[in-house]
C-alpha cells in the first residue's frame, strides 16, 4: 500500500501538460520591432547603469567586459533554447510553460517560482535605483530626511532606510499597467529610444575621454589617488592591478552576477499571444535583442574603466560621476536623463511580464486560481497586477539593489539551464500527434519477440537489443523507448556537470597543474560526459518542422548548461541561503495547494477563471473599481 501510495505521488510531480494550445484571446498587434523594443527596453536598466560600476570597482575591474562577453556566451545558447520554444509554443507563460511540456509539473512549479523571483527582485532593485538617481539629482533631500526618521530603527539584514519613493513608483507603474497594453507599449517605446540614444553618447564620450593607462594601473597608481583623496574610504580595493585586478575568479564570479544585467530578453518569449507572426518574430527578436544589449554593455563598461580608474568609480551613480571626474560636468545632466528613462523603461517591461506568468500559473492551477482572473474592459489580468505590483513595492521599500542581485542571478541561471535541458530532452521525443495506429505499431516494435527461441538466448539478445538500441537506433523517427533513453542520459548529463562544474571550481589550480587524483577524476568525468553525449546524438530527432531550431543538438544545450551551473557556484553562501528561505516558501504553497488543485490533478480541460475568459459578474466588477481606485485610476 505504501508503495503504491508513493509511485501514485511521484506520478504527481512529473505529469507534463500537452503542447497542444488552449483557447487563447485573438489580440494579435507586436511586429518584431515591438517585440525587440521591449526586451531592449527591459534588459537595459539597472544593470547597465548601476551593475557595472559595482563589478568594476570590487570585483572584476577592467575585467568588467569580459565578465559581461561570459555571461552573454551563455545567454546566446540560452536564448536559442528559448528561440526554438518560442517558434514551437507561442503562449504565455513559456518559460514556464517548456518546462510543464517536458519535464514535469514540480520542475515547472520551481522554474514558475524562481522567474517570479527575479522578476519580484528585478521590480524593486530598479525601483530603489531610480528612487537614488532622482533623489541624486535634487541633492539627496529625500534620502536624508528618511535616514534621519528611520535609519536607527532599521534590522541590519534590511536598508539603511524604507523607501517610500521606491514603493510611490511600483504602485504608480503597476497602476499603468492595469490600463491596458497598447498605452505601457507605447512609453515603452518611447523610453527605449531616449535610453539607446544616452548609452551610445556614453560609448563614444568614453571612448573619446578615455585613458588607455586606466587598464593597466598599478600600485604607485593607486598609492597617488589615496594620498590626493581626502575621503580615502571611497576608494575601492587595488587588487593587483592591470586588467585583471582580481584574478579570474574575480571574472567568474563577476560574470555570474552579470546574469541579473541581461534579464528581461526572456520576456520576449512571454508575448507569443500578442506577436502577429509569433513563429518567425520570437526568435528574431530574442536574438536582435541580446545581440544589442551586448554591444551596449560592452561598449558602457569599456567607456566607464576607461575615463576613471576602476577603484575611484562610484558604486551607486557610477557614469554622472565618472564625466565629472573628466571635466564634462553638463554631460552628467545627461545621463541622468537616459539613466531616468532606461529605469522607467526597465520598469515597464518587467511589471508587464510578472503578471502574465503569474496568470499563467494560476490557469494551470499551481497558484491561487483567483490570480488567473482577467478584466474584459481592459483585457490585463488585474488581480495579478495587483498581487506582484503590491510584493515588488514591499520589497523595493524594505530592500537594497546591491543585496540582492546574486539571488536573482541564481533563479535566472537555474532557469537558463531547465530550458536548455527541455530544448535538449524535447527534440528527441516522439511527436505527439501521432495517430493510434501509429502508435499501436510502435508497440508492436517495442514488444520483445521472445517466442520461439531459445531460452538461454533471452539474455543475450536483451543486452544485444539495448546496446543497439542506445548506438544504433533502428528507428528514423522518435518512439517512446528513444524519449526515455535521451530523458535518461539527460539527467545523468547534469549530475556529471554539476560534479565536474564543483571540481573545477573548488580544485582549479590542481586539475591544470597535474595532481593525480584531481586530475584523473576530471578527465574520467570528460569521458563519461562524451560517452552519454554520443548516445544522445545517436537518438532520432523528430522530423517536425519549426521556423527555427537550435543548431549544434546535442552539444550547445550541454554546454549551456554546464557554463551555466559553473557560474552558479561560484554564488556566495549567503545569496544560496536567501535562495534556499524562497524555495521553502515556493515547496509549502505548492505541495499545500497546487498539487492538490491543479488542472491535470482534477482533470479539467479549463478552469472557471482564466487569463483568456471574460468576466461579467458583479462581484468582480466590484473588486475591478476598488483596485482601481486605490492607485486613482
Amino acid at each position: 500500500m505504501l508503495r503504491q501510495y508513493v509511485g501514485h505521488f511521484g506520478e504527481k510531480l512529473v505529469r507534463r501538460r500537452p503542447l497542444e494550445l488552449r483557447v487563447e484571446r485573438p489580440r494579435a498587434y507586436l511586429n518584431t520591432l515591438d517585440l525587440v523594443a521591449l526586451g531592449v527596453g527591459s534588459t537595459l536598466g539597472a544593470g547597465v547603469y548601476i551593475l557595472t560600476g559595482e563589478l568594476a570597482k570590487v570585483r572584476a575591474g577592467p575585467a568588467t567586459v569580459i565578465c559581461f562577453l561570459v555571461a552573454a556566451l551563455s545567454c546566446v545558447m540560452s536564448s536559442l533554447c528559448f528561440a526554438e520554444f518560442g517558434a514551437r509554443v507561442p503562449r504565455s507563460g513559456t518559460a514556464y510553460l517548456y518546462i510543464y511540456v517536458t519535464v514535469g509539473q514540480l520542475c515547472a512549479f520551481i522554474i514558475g517560482w524562481n522567474l517570479i523571483l527575479s522578476y519580484v527582485i528585478a521590480t524593486s532593485s530598479v525601483a530603489r535605483a531610480w528612487s537614488y538617481v532622482f533623489d541624486n539629482l535634487i541633492g539627496n533631500h529625500i534620502s536624508q530626511m528618511l535616514q534621519e526618521t528611520f535609519s536607527l530603527q532599521m534590522p541590519y539584514f534590511l536598508a539603511r532606510y524604507p523607501d517610500f519613493f521606491a514603493l510611490g513608483l511600483v504602485l504608480l507603474l503597476t497602476g499603468l499597467q492595469v490600463l491596458g497594453t497598447r498605452e505601457s507599449t507605447l512609453v515603452n517605446k518611447v523610453f527605449t529610444g531616449i535610453n539607446i540614444l544616452v548609452l551610445s553618447f556614453i560609448i563614444v564620450s568614453g571612448f573619446i575621454k578615455g585613458d588607455l593607462h586606466n587598464w593597466k594601473l598599478t600600485e604607485q597608481d593607486y598609492a597617488l589617488n589615496t594620498s590626493a583623496s581626502s575621503d580615502t574610504s571611497s576608494l575601492g580595493p587595488l587588487g593587483s592591478g592591470g586588467f585583471v585586478p582580481f584574478d579570474y575568479e574575480g571574472i567568474l564570479h563577476g560574470a555570474a552576477t552579470c546574469f541579473y544585467a541581461f534579464l528581461g530578453f526572456d520576456s520576449i518569449a512571454t508575448r507569443g499571444e500578442e506577436a502577429l507572426n509569433p513563429d518567425r518574430s520570437i526568435p528574431l527578436g530574442i536574438m536582435i535583442t541580446l545581440f544589442i544589449c551586448f554591444l551596449v554593455y560592452f561598449g558602457v563598461s569599456a567607456s566607464l574603466t576607461l575615463m576613471v580608474p576602476y577603484y575611484l568609480i562610484h558604486p551607486d551613480s557610477p557614469f554622472p560621476q565618472a564625466f565629472l571626474h573628466v571635466g564634462w560636468d553638463a554631460a552628467r545632466y545627461v545621463v541622468i536623463v537616459g539613466t531616468l528613462c532606461a529605469l522607467t523603461s526597465s520598469l515597464l517591461g518587467i511589471t508587464f511580464t510578472m503578471p502574465r506568468l503569474i496568470c499563467a500559473m494560476a490557469e494551470d492551477g499551481l497558484l491561487f486560481r483567483r490570480l488567473a482572473w482577467i478584466y474584459d474592459r481592459t483585457g490585463t489580468p488585474i488581480m495579478a497586477i495587483a498581487a506582484s505590483g503590491s510584493l515588488a513595492g514591499i520589497m523595493a521599500l524594505l530592500f537594497e539593489f546591491r543585496d540582492l542581485a546574486d539571488l536573482v542571478s541564481i533563479g535566472t541561471l537555474l532557469v537558463y539551464s531547465l530550458v536548455a535541458l527541455s530544448g535538449l530532452v524535447l527534440r528527441y521525443q516522439q511527436d505527439q500527434n501521432l495517430s493510434k495506429q501509429e502508435k499501436k505499431e510502435e508497440k508492436m516494435e517495442m514488444k520483445p519477440d521472445i517466442e520461439g527461441r531459445p531460452l538461454e538466448s533471452v539474455p543475450e539478445e536483451g543486452t544485444s537489443n539495448i546496446l543497439k538500441s542506445l548506438c544504433d537506433p533502428i528507428n528514423t523517427i522518435p518512439t517512446r523507448k528513444s524519449g526515455q533513453i535521451v530523458y535518461g542520459c539527460a539527467f545523468l548529463l547534469v549530475l556529471l556537470l554539476t560534479i565536474l562544474s564543483l571540481v573545477l571550481a573548488r580544485w582549479s589550480s590542481q586539475v591544470f597543474s597535474g595532481d593525480p587524483v584531481l586530475t584523473t577524476v576530471a578527465v574520467l568525468l570528460l569521458l563519461l560526459i562524451t560517452g552519454v553525449t554520443v548516445i544522445i546524438w545517436r537518438q532520432p530527432q523528430s522530423p517536425t518542422h519549426l521556423y527555427f531550431k537550435v543548431p549544434a543538438l546535442p552539444v550547445l544545450p550541454l554546454v549551456s548548461i554546464f557554463l551555466n551551473i559553473y557560474l552558479m557556484v561560484q554564488m556566495t553562501s549567503g545569496a544560496w541561503a536567501q535562495f534556499g528561505i524562497w524555495m521553502v516558501i515556493g515547496f509549502a504553497i505548492y505541495f499545500g495547494y497546487g498539487i492538490r488543485h491543479s488542472l491535470e490533478e482534477n482533470n479539467e480541460p479549463q478552469p472557471p477563471e482564466t487569463c483568456y475568459v471574460e468576466s461579467h459578474h458583479a462581484l468582480e466588477d466590484l473588486l475591478v473599481q476598488g483596485t482601481l481606485s486605490l492607485y486613482g485610476l
